[in-house]
């Protein structure tokens, strides 16, 4: 099965910051209620599937004291001067 871009950019960003998805999980779950606690396997599941909800990744990305910009893309075949 390959890897799709989200799998592989949180993979990314998860080693850079010296982390595991155990790790980030078990933070996440520290931040959620009682009923809404989620599972290593639930997290890497949506993942690999590429259907991870918005929201679960902003919550990763704040386990990861990172932030998520959108940037507008540069038109193809236009460049600086």
């Amino acid at each position: 099965m390959r890897t799709n871009p989200i799998h592989r950019q949180i993979k990314a960003n998860i080693a850079q910051s010296g982390m595991t998805l155990t790790e980030v999980v078990n933070r996440m779950n520290l931040k959620r209620s009682n009923n809404n606690q989620t599972t290593i396997q639930n997290i890497s599941n949506k993942i690999m599937r590429g259907t991870i909800k918005y929201s679960e990744i902003l919550e990763i990305a704040s386990v990861l004291n990172m932030k998520i910009i959108w940037l507008e893309k540069e038109e193809e075949g236009v460049r600086d001067v």
